[in-house]
């Protein structure tokens, strides 16, 4: 059984910068990618980002140069560096683990952006 803790949402001016952490625990495969997708009121969810555990990163064309992800192997922690923060940026972040067929995901921590 795996199991995700996200923390760190919140609500942030447009501008702000915004930091998420997502710790993981339980039988994880050494190999393996974690990120970040996130939801928005009445859109599918979206890929943020992700970054394997050999350090290759992937992002989202709407956040690249704005936001970076970081892990700590050791730890099995995702970060989630979230800077220039855009009132589209608002949703409900999921943090996400995986390897071959397997998935898992987080509650979900909300991102709002609004002055």
């Amino acid at each position: 059984q795996v199991h995700l803790v996200e923390s760190g949402g919140g609500l942030v001016q447009p501008g702000g910068s915004l930091r998420l952490s997502c710790a993981a625990s339980g039988n994880i495969f050494r190999r393996n990618a974690m990120g970040w997708y996130r939801q928005a009121p009445g859109k599918q969810r979206e890929l943020v980002g992700s970054m394997t555990s050999g350090g290759s990163t992937n992002y989202a064309d709407s956040v690249n140069g704005r936001f970076t992800i970081s892990r700590d192997n050791a730890k099995n922690t995702v970060y989630l560096q979230m800077n220039n923060l855009k009132p589209e940026d608002t949703a409900v972040y999921y943090c996400w683990l995986g390897w071959a067929t397997s998935n898992y995901w987080g509650q979900g921590t909300q991102v709002t952006v609004s002055s």
